[in-house]
């Protein structure tokens, strides 16, 4: 009997240990799964490679911050319109709430005020204007401040006589916001014609996954369109596609890969090598900038015009 309780005895450590395990959970995303080839990795490994599966190269989503600090020179990054919040123009209420909530709620966990960051930054010491979409954010959805935001970075390349980059990822429009929504999509490409006009490059950068009215619009508008591998690009999906035609696509439809090969982007670059591109881009599309035109020109009344639009919304 007294060999019993001894023995008893010694497990009480393992006891107390899983209780101070209990006490400090593991973090849920210490771990992530490939959706490629299956294979767990280890959060920080996966990090180290910029989210690049070690294993089979898939290149797994980066928020905007994550983007930004892996394109840009360190420290270089000051963000434009950090204070622009999205609204509820329309009152929009679904089986799931209300728009308005959904947005507080999305803004809390993803610790971004709209699905766009933008500002100005440096690439090997060469200064350019970025605007980079968060699909963590809504799906990176574009709506009217997401399009106000974009349309004042172009405005703001322009009066700097700097290049544009925009990395996209997105599902499309914003369908809580309606026309309000749908609107950018022309309000978008009309600023980046009086970029073109005024001799500045717009590089678009289209990572996974590229959609709706933002593939039909300032994604697609550019001197450079580049892709990740594996990137899926389109206007409608698939499965919607196939449902209309009544006819099976083909293999690798809306892929990076596939795109390539039909002449809708210029080239796929995988991450690892894609600071090197811009660079490249950079110095080819800025040499001779004195001698291009003068700089581009706002459009103040149709932004205003936008802007008190969504207010009288607000306020109806």
């Amino acid at each position: 009997m007294r060999e019993f309780f001894q023995r008893r005895g010694k497990f009480r450590p393992q006891a107390a240990a899983d209780d101070e395990r209990a006490d400090h959970p593991i973090p849920e995303d210490l771990w992530v799964k490939c959706p490629n080839c299956g294979d767990l990795l280890y959060s920080k490994e996966l990090d180290h490679h910029a989210r690049v599966c070690p294993k089979c190269g898939h290149h797994l989503r980066l928020r905007a911050r994550q983007r930004i600090a892996h394109l840009t020179d360190a420290g270089s990054f000051r963000e434009w319109d950090a204070g622009l919040r999205p609204e509820d123009p329309l009152g929009f209420i679904d089986g799931v709430g209300s728009y308005a909530a959904k947005l507080e709620a999305t803004q809390r966990k993803s610790g971004e005020p709209e699905a766009l960051v933008s500002g100005v930054a440096t690439i090997d010491g060469r200064p350019l204007a970025l605007a980079v979409a968060d699909f963590d954010f809504l799906g990176a959805s574009m709506g009217s401040v997401f399009g106000e935001k974009l349309v004042r970075a172009i405005e703001r390349a322009g009066e700097r006589r700097l290049p544009l980059l925009t990395v996209t990822a997105s599902g499309g429009a914003r369908m809580h916001e309606g026309m309000l929504s749908l609107m950018q999509m022309a309000k978008t490409v009309a600023a980046l014609n009086r970029l073109g006009r005024a001799g500045l490059a717009h590089i678009a950068l289209l990572t996974d996954p590229c959609y709706g009215g933002v593939t039909a619009s300032y994604a697609t508008v550019a001197d450079a369109i580049v892709a990740e591998p594996g990137a899926l690009i389109g206007f409608a999906g698939p499965r919607v596609i196939e449902q209309i035609t009544k006819q099976k696509l083909p293999y690798g439809f809306q892929t990076a890969e596939f795109l390539l090969e039909h002449g809708m982007i210029d080239r796929i670059c995988p991450r690892d090598e894609l600071r090197g591109l811009l660079v490249s881009l950079v110095d080819h599309y800025t040499r001779g900038h004195d001698r291009l035109a003068p700089p581009v020109e706002p459009a103040p009344v149709a932004r205003e015009a936008v802007l008190v639009g969504a207010a009288a919304g607000a306020a109806g």
